[in-house]
């Protein structure tokens, strides 16, 4: 399992606005390179994202499905990715004080990952979700910023 933490300098209530944007998947999952569909009751358990991966143009569309929501709390997603599988992700926002500390563990269920799992294949997962949460915090504190001004 790779599990990555970031503090995020904004509330719960902000970053969850942005995990239940489906649309918004490909602005900070990194190597999303188009959002194919998002079902109307997103992020409701059962609900699914559909988007396109990859690097240039080696693609593969991946459908993630909704595990759990607990709306600002916790979502868990089952992402499945052809013929390399299924994985599991699991996000949690704790609130550290205005804050929220953003965990997110991925674990692989189906396919090559199950037998290749371990430091190495966790390593690159844990930097490429490194990128992931760098990339949702600066969003997200641009949004906060911006709604401030407004207020």
């Amino acid at each position: 399992m790779a599990r990555n933490r970031r503090l995020i300098l904004s509330s719960p209530p902000e970053i969850w606005r942005l995990l239940s944007d489906g649309r918004r998947y490909g602005e900070w999952v990194t190597g999303t390179q188009e959002v194919l569909a998002v079902d109307p009751h997103w992020p409701d358990v059962g609900a699914r994202l559909k988007v396109r991966i990859g690097a240039g143009p080696v693609t593969l569309d991946d459908t993630c499905v909704v595990r759990i929501s607990e709306p600002g709390h916790r979502l868990q997603l089952e992402a499945k990715a052809g013929p390399f599988g299924a994985a599991r992700i699991a996000m949690s926002l704790t609130p550290w004080g205005e804050h929220t500390l953003f965990t997110l563990d991925w674990h692989p269920l189906r396919g090559p990952g199950t037998r290749m799992h371990g430091l190495p294949v966790d390593y690159a997962v844990a930097i490429r979700n490194g990128m992931m949460l760098t990339k949702l915090a600066r969003i997200a504190v641009r949004e906060h910023v911006a709604s401030d001004r407004h207020r």
